[in-house]
């Protein structure tokens, strides 16, 4: 692997073409520029290396009535391997009940250059349990094991903290986790070592964070309280606080809290998104419920502040939860050329290219529907859509009818293969979709047009999840052994 170095907000009912926004609005702080300072679309970070041959995807048995723990599924995505598209490991966690969610890295491109630190350990924090499994993934990378298990107890009695989400490397070799406040942990030992945060404010709500130190700062996003969200989505809930709203800005030397932005009401925004070039100071966050996009950006006097600028349309439909449906943003990411941005709509059943040379007018250029509520034929009738003629026909691939939505994306180092799995969170799995919990999910791999955009499925590439000896089974978060385009923070 080697690198080289080369508030006014749209209005979706406006009559621009799908998927985009209305013209950009005025500036917001103390000025909003276009791009970086230092930053050209040509001369960004570029991680290049092999193509990838395995994927390791968390399994998760949580909430589908199965006894059996959550494992670590190897896939085979090499296209020359007898094995293409199939599980070839399964290694098992010692524990029921944990919902494996994300995962991270004990070392990544943040440490390039340091050859005592090498990327074989793969971090997996547990969302309802709050353990945290290391696995050994370099001893056999097809075949991982497990190296140490961090008990939740710890957790709480050193860091007063639970509910365990993203993970990430940091330059300083120590691996850092996310649920209300950060876990730190020694990047050799995995041993505690305790609160990354200092100060006594603190943001009310956790998920997802990015951080960039060459512009000292971390920022975080806010999914909901988590004994709300244990048991599904509740729309009486909204309005009352209990979905996160605000982007929360940290000073990256001092650990300090220092900013909140606000997106919206309820809008819960989940994945956070740097542009990878080091030099560039803004990048995109997905909002699940208001089903939005914001660009942030850092200001000409050195705040930060957020506009949106993708807005998906809510449906009008008969047969749902609610009579207005929303997209559900899940999951956001950018290529490594920081020149398309991808997400998934959980509940529309689409995902989505956007081009962002320009990012404040990101353009749709490619969508490809592969399951959702609102296929022809299901329970959901379409009253009024603004962005398509007619109710999209059910998704189906090598015979079998997809259930569930595109949830969890990543993008091949290359930038021509977006893989895609079906499961979001085990309750909301159960709620939204109930077949998903009794055939269970898929992993799906769609080919993307790198030259003028555009996506297509391969109908070649199926992992069925509801196949699994133990039974079906919620495949989630994906990572290649070499790095990925969610992964890798460059200082």
């Amino acid at each position: 692997m080697a690198i080289h170095r080369e508030e006014d907000t749209p209005n979706p009912m406006s009559p621009t073409p799908p998927g985009q926004p209305s013209p950009a609005p005025g500036t917001q702080g103390c000025g909003n520029p276009a791009v970086p300072a230092d930053a050209d679309a040509t001369n960004v970070s570029i991680l290049k290396g092999p193509r990838e041959e395995i994927v390791y995807v968390p399994c998760i048995y949580r909430n589908t009535g199965r006894d059996k723990p959550d494992f670590l599924a190897t896939v085979d995505v090499d296209p020359k391997s007898p094995h293409y598209s199939q599980v070839i490991h399964r290694l098992p966690m010692p524990n029921l009940g944990d919902e494996l969610h994300h995962s991270g890295w004990n070392t990544c491109s943040s440490c390039f250059g340091d050859t005592t630190k090498k990327r074989n350990r793969l971090i997996l924090p547990s969302l309802i349990s709050s353990r945290i499994y290391v696995v050994d993934v370099g001893t056999d990378p097809r075949a991982p094991r497990l190296f140490k298990v961090v008990n939740p107890e710890d957790v709480f009695w050193q860091c007063d903290l639970g509910y365990l989400h993203t993970s990430h490397c940091l330059g300083s070799g120590e691996v850092m986790i996310r649920p209300g406040g950060f876990v730190l942990l020694d990047g050799e030992t995995f041993d505690i070592k305790g609160n990354w945060e200092k100060g006594d404010k603190s943001p009310p709500m956790g998920y997802d964070f990015w951080y960039q130190p060459r512009h000292n700062v971390l920022i975080s996003t806010e999914w909901g309280i988590p004994k709300c969200l244990g048991y599904g989505f509740n729309p009486n809930d909204l309005k009352k606080g209990r979905y996160g709203r605000r982007l929360n800005v940290w000073d990256w030397t001092t650990h300090t809290y220092v900013q909140a932005i606000d997106v919206g009401e309820d809008a819960a925004p989940l994945e956070i998104r740097f542009l990878h070039n080091p030099d560039a100071a803004e990048g995109f966050v997905g909002c699940t419920i208001s089903s939005a996009i914001h660009r942030f950006y850092k200001t000409e006097c050195g705040d930060w502040a957020a506009e949106k600028v993708i807005q998906v349309p809510s449906k009008k439909v008969e047969g749902w939860l609610l009579p207005d449906m929303p997209g559900f943003i899940t999951d956001i990411l950018i290529s490594l050329d920081d020149r398309f941005l991808y997400f998934s709509n959980w509940i529309h059943g689409d995902v989505r290219q956007y081009d962002i040379s320009d990012t404040r007018r990101p353009r749709l250029v490619g969508q490809v529907f592969v399951g959702g509520s609102i296929s022809k034929g299901g329970p959901v009738v379409v009253l009024r859509d603004e962005e398509l003629q007619s109710q999209p026909e059910p998704f189906v691939i090598q015979g079998k009818k997809v259930p569930g939505g595109p949830q969890m994306i990543q993008l091949s180092l290359d930038g021509k293969r977006l893989y895609v799995t079906t499961s979001l969170y085990s309750a909301w799995d159960r709620q939204f979709y109930p077949d998903l919990i009794r055939h269970g999910s898929v992993m799906l791999q769609i080919d993307v047009d790198t030259e003028k955009g555009g996506l297509t499925v391969n109908h070649d590439f199926l992992v069925d999840f509801g196949k699994e000896p133990g039974g079906p089974c919620m495949a989630h978060e994906m990572r290649y052994p070499g790095g990925d385009c969610t992964s890798d923070i460059w200082v």
